[in-house]
C-alpha cells in the first residue's frame, strides 16, 4: 500500500535531531518522522493513566461532597434535637436527679450496645427512615388520593408521630400529645 505524500517545514535544529535519530536506528527520515507523529497523536500510557486518575480524583471530590452534606445534615440533626430537648425536659428535683442519672446511664449503656449491633450489622439508619417516609406518602397517597402529603411530617396528621428504639431497631407509634415515645423505652 502507498503512503500519502506529505510536506513538512522543519527548523534546522529539529531537522538535524530528525536525521540524527534516523542515523541512529538505521531507518529512514519518514519513518522516524511517522513515529514522532504517531506518538504526539496517540494517547501513551501515561495519557491514559492520567485521565484515569482525573475520573477517579472527579469520583472522590463528589464522593467527598456527599460526605460533607451528609455531615452538616447530620450536626444540623442533633442541634436541633438538643435545643428541642433542653426547651422541652423539665429541670428535675433534686431528690429525683439520682434515681434519673441511674436511668440515663442504664438507657446510654443500652443505646451504646444497640449502636454497636447496628454497626456491625451495617444497617443504614438514614436508609431506612427514607424507605419509612416513600412508604408513609405511598400510604397517605392511597388514603387520601389526589392530595399532598407534605405538611404533616413522614406519617401525615393521621398517622401519627413514630419513634425509633434504639434496642431493637423497630418503629413503634408514641404517645401523640406528650410527642414523646412511651415510658420504658431507650
Amino acid at each position: 500500500m502507498k503512503k500519502p505524500f506529505l510536506t513538512v517545514y522543519l527548523t534546522p535544529e529539529l531537522l538535524d535531531l530528525l536525521v540524527q535519530q534516523a542515523k541512529r536506528r538505521g531507518v529512514p527520515k519518514s519513518t522516524v518522522a511517522e513515529a514522532a507523529i504517531a506518538s504526539f497523536l496517540t494517547p501513551d500510557a501515561s495519557q491514559q493513566q492520567e485521565a484515569a486518575l482525573g475520573r477517579r480524583l472527579d469520583r472522590l471530590n463528589r464522593h467527598a461532597d456527599r460526605l460533607e452534606r451528609d455531615l452538616e445534615v447530620a450536626v444540623e440533626m442533633l442541634a436541633l434535637f438538643v435545643r428541642t430537648w433542653m426547651a422541652a425536659t423539665p429541670t428535675l428535683p433534686d431528690a429525683a436527679q439520682t434515681s434519673a442519672r441511674a436511668r440515663g446511664q442504664d438507657r446510654y449503656e443500652r443505646f451504646i450496645e444497640a449502636l454497636g449491633r447496628r454497626l456491625a450489622s451495617g444497617r443504614s439508619l438514614g436508609r431506612e427512615l427514607a424507605f419509612e417516609l416513600d412508604a408513609a406518602r405511598s400510604d397517605q397517597g392511597e388514603r387520601n388520593p389526589g392530595t399532598s402529603t407534605g405538611g404533616a411530617g413522614a406519617g401525615g396528621a393521621q398517622g401519627g408521630a413514630k419513634a425509633f428504639t434504639a434496642r431493637d431497631g423497630e418503629s413503634r407509634a408514641a404517645n401523640p400529645a406528650a410527642g414523646t415515645a412511651p415510658e420504658g423505652d431507650g
